[in-house]
């Protein structure tokens, strides 16, 4: 893997992927554990951690942790619910998983400690979740409506002379998908981290005369905060909305 020379120093050095550990080659695929897998490692672990720790008792006035689950819980139960219907329980489980493993991925990566490493900064990590909800809300579709999924396509109401139009451009969008949800997330990561980089590198060269930046950079590390959790939750929502194409159709 080239990607783990040494970078060179600079904003965009923090993305580098390092290898680890060399591992033996799998079916010639690169299967060499890389900081990029560590970090994905501890947000699971991150997340089992305090998935346990909140529900631990289940006390009727729950503490902080409890609490915190407990939103995150309702939150994703309603998107679920606003937006799929009563039918989207049974998806409840992945939706919830998916919201927590990028939001703490977003938030682990936020940590300024030396090594630190935002998975979610990665195209290849999203398109990875964004191309398997692709296949995954196709084949729901698909076994649930068969061939009348394609209905899909057209519009409800569309006169059937517009067709040749509009189902062309329906299809486009609707195979694009995977690619808009995917950069919509690591380009807001990307962005953020290599501004906060760049800030940081003020507040250090300007020594004792770098209060103004450093301000700057607090103020960006605050909204760098709320839109990791706002990337993450988004991200759940439009999961919400494509399931809800492959199980409503055009009911909704």
């Amino acid at each position: 893997m080239e990607q783990e020379e040494a970078a060179h120093e600079g904003p965009l050095a923090q993305f580098t992927i390092k290898r680890l550990i060399d591992l033996p080659d799998i079916f010639g695929v690169d299967a060499d554990f890389t900081n990029a897998a560590l970090f994905m490692l501890i947000s699971v672990v991150a997340i089992t951690w305090f998935m346990m720790a909140a529900t631990r008792g289940g006390n009727l006035v729950p503490g902080r942790l409890q609490s915190l689950a407990e939103a995150a819980y309702g939150l994703i139960a309603s998107a679920l619910r606003d937006n799929v219907g009563p039918e989207g329980k049974q998806y409840f489980p992945f939706i919830f998983s998916l919201f927590m493993f990028i939001l703490f991925a977003n938030f682990i990566g936020l940590i300024p400690v030396p090594g630190s490493f935002t998975v979610t900064s990665h195209i290849i990590v999203t398109f990875a979740l964004a191309f398997f909800i692709f296949l995954a809300v196709t084949v729901i579709g698909l076994w649930r409506h068969k061939l009348h999924f394609f209905s899909l396509f057209l519009p409800h109401g569309v006169p059937i002379y517009l067709a040749p139009l509009l189902v062309p451009i329906e299809i486009i969008g609707y195979l694009t998908r995977p690619i808009s949800l995917s950069v919509r997330l690591a380009a807001n990561m990307l962005a953020g981290h290599t501004m906060l980089e760049v800030f940081a590198g003020f507040v250090i060269a300007l020594g004792i005369f770098g209060f103004a930046p450093f301000l700057f950079v607090v103020a960006i590390y605050g909204l760098e905060v709320i839109v990791a959790f706002l990337q993450a939750y988004v991200f759940a929502v439009l999961t919400c909305l494509y399931l809800s194409d492959a199980i409503n159709l055009h009911k909704h």
